[in-house]
């Protein structure tokens, strides 16, 4: 038997040639196994970026930072209306609220009217006046003022020659607004010119 060439094995000659035909092997260990030392690390050259390569890279990357600042700008959005709806939420929840209490303050102004709002009883309807102020319920609806039909409701109409516009005569029950919703409208009786 003849000695072999470095990558055939003894017996087989140009077998393995044939079989790794087209086929490159680099040993990438560290440590070489027969003398046992660390090999020096081999760099790769990096591949050079085509031209054109580096222009579709510049494209890819301005489209990514288009695509990013738009979910930004939805994401902002998004913010702003889910706020929004919350702070519409939360009136509406109070609005609802103090609806609830307007037959209480209408009881409270009658007995004021009448003069039966004295003593305790006085300080608590006066408390109660201040908190529902404090929350953001105005009253409005006062004798002498031009009728409006979006904010007055009219009960009685009657004929007057000491009115140039239709006016309100008389209250029969306030009205109230909270942030700039009408909750009741003030129920009035109109004087119309003669």
């Amino acid at each position: 038997m003849s000695e072999s060439s470095a990558g055939e094995r003894p017996g087989e000659p140009g077998e393995e040639s044939e079989r790794n035909a087209g086929f490159t092997f680099q040993d990438k260990r560290r440590i070489d196994p027969q003398t046992y030392q660390v090999r020096d690390p081999i760099a790769a050259p990096e591949p050079e970026p085509e031209p054109e390569e580096g222009t579709a890279l510049d494209a890819r990357v301005a489209e990514l930072t288009a695509d990013l600042q738009r979910l930004q700008a939805e994401y902002v959005n998004y913010r702003k209306r889910v706020e929004r709806d919350r702070q519409l939420v939360r009136e509406q929840a109070v609005a609802n609220a103090l609806a609830e209490l307007l037959p209480i303050l209408d009881d409270v102004e009658r007995a004021r009217a009448h003069g039966d709002l004295e003593g305790g009883f006085k300080s608590v309807g006066e408390s109660l006046e201040q908190t529902v102020a404090r929350l953001g319920m105005e009253r409005y609806g006062a004798s002498g003022e031009p009728f409006d039909p979006t904010v007055h409701e009219a009960v009685a109409l009657e004929s007057s020659p000491d009115v140039s516009e239709p006016t309100t005569t008389l209250v029969h029950q306030s009205g109230y607004r909270f942030a700039g919703r009408i909750v009741r409208p003030a129920v009035v009786s109109v004087a119309e010119p003669a």
